[in-house]
């Protein structure tokens, strides 16, 4: 009798141990509260398919770490701020792993008060204000170039080119519309320049017949017109500036890094803006590129695929060293990664309030495709503070 209860003994402290080692492989799951309709789209919705090529990946070699299989939790926020603090509550009370929020510093941070509370490790897919995480707290993490750091890389190329003054069109109605142009107005007449005049739009007027007389009017002419919108304004702004006649070269940034800018034809011919990365030949975003297209059947015709790939390959590197991969652990593992290899270059957490150090590029449309102008990393000590 003794001798049975031994064996029972064993095997129940085996099943506890098979039991206690299946726990450790627990389910990671992902919580995204983004855009997927809605104005947003045309950003989170090329994000979201990056990062599923990447879970797909990370799961066939057995998770997160090697450790933790990936479950995705989708809510579309509709490009609504409202919705997004909705959907941010909700994967919460799920209990997810981490979240991800909009393209877009206003629903990102509105989400972020609801996830620093309660320690959830959260990433925007391509919020770019410098003060999204700051706004937040020390759960929040960008994974995009900073609107600063952009706007000192067109800045310096402006100076290079010999520009030395400079028309700036803003909006209030989003943070980054209206503090990207400033940074970069900020660096402009730090480089030496002189910003003639800056003015304001709202944000889906579509006409910009009173902001193209101003620009018009002015005496001297600009020698570059700098702007942070995006469609669908920028598209209707370039072209009523070139039907009116000012050829003036026009600075933009990322946000016009879309398949529509592309399609603008020959009034986009010129156009210089920032963006995440550029795929030349040989480097490690062309062979993204190659293998997005062999896995889709669709070409990545924009670098936020790319971008959200990357946001799978940083949480795996932090998969890898954090003592779990929930809450403090998960966010100290973040917060310390230094050259994680992504597609477009390293980007490196370590020493940041939240907002990683990586590349940005400079490129040029013309002919209905993109060329690189530049690519580099922005002296920490001469971007504008946020």
């Amino acid at each position: 009798m003794l001798r049975k209860n031994t064996r029972r003994a064993a095997l129940a402290l085996s099943l506890l141990a098979s039991t206690a080692g299946f726990a450790a492989a627990e389910d990671f799951v992902l919580g995204l509260a983004t855009g997927q309709t809605g104005g947003l789209a045309a950003y989170d919705q090329p994000s979201l398919a990056g990062l599923k090529l990447a879970i797909d990946e990370i799961n066939a070699r057995g998770g997160l770490g090697g450790k933790y299989p990936v479950k995705l939790e989708i809510k579309d926020t509709r490009s609504d701020t409202a919705a997004a603090v909705q959907a941010a509550q909700e994967l919460v009370d799920q209990g997810v792993n981490a979240i991800i929020t909009p393209c877009d510093a206003d629903p990102s941070i509105a989400a972020g008060q609801i996830t620093q509370g309660a320690e959830i490790p959260t990433f925007t897919f391509c919020g770019s204000t410098p003060t999204i995480t700051s706004a937040v707290g020390d759960f929040m993490f960008g994974t995009y170039p900073a609107d600063n750091a952009q706007a000192l890389v067109l800045a310096e190329f402006a100076a290079k080119k010999g520009y030395k003054s400079a028309y700036v069109l803003k909006s209030a109605d989003s943070a980054y519309t209206l503090k990207l142009p400033e940074y970069f107005a900020t660096a402009f007449e730090a480089a030496g320049g002189k910003v003639l005049e800056q003015s304001t739009y709202t944000m889906g007027q579509q006409d910009f017949g009173a902001e193209v007389t101003k620009i018009k009017g002015l005496n001297p002419q600009p020698d570059v017109i700098m702007t942070a919108a995006y469609e669908p304004d920028f598209p209707a702004f370039i072209k009523q500036l070139r039907a009116a006649g000012v050829t003036a070269p026009v600075l933009g940034s990322d946000g016009i890094d879309t398949p529509t800018t592309l399609s603008l034809g020959s009034v986009a011919d010129g156009l210089v803006h920032t963006t995440a990365g550029f795929a030349v030949p040989g480097s490690s975003l062309e062979a993204f590129n190659a293998k997005y297209k062999q896995a889709t059947g669709k070409e990545p015709d924009t670098v936020y695929i790319a971008n959200g790939y990357e946001i799978g390959l940083i949480l795996d590197a932090a998969a890898k060293v954090a003592a779990s991969p929930r809450g403090r652990d998960l966010r100290d593992a973040i917060a310390n990664l230094e050259n994680v290899e992504g597609v477009t270059g390293p980007i490196t957490y370590k020493g940041t309030a939240g907002m990683p150090v990586r590349s940005i590029s400079l490129v040029e449309v013309k002919g209905g495709a993109r060329s690189l102008v530049e690519a580099v990393v922005p002296e920490a000590a001469k971007v504008p503070a946020p």
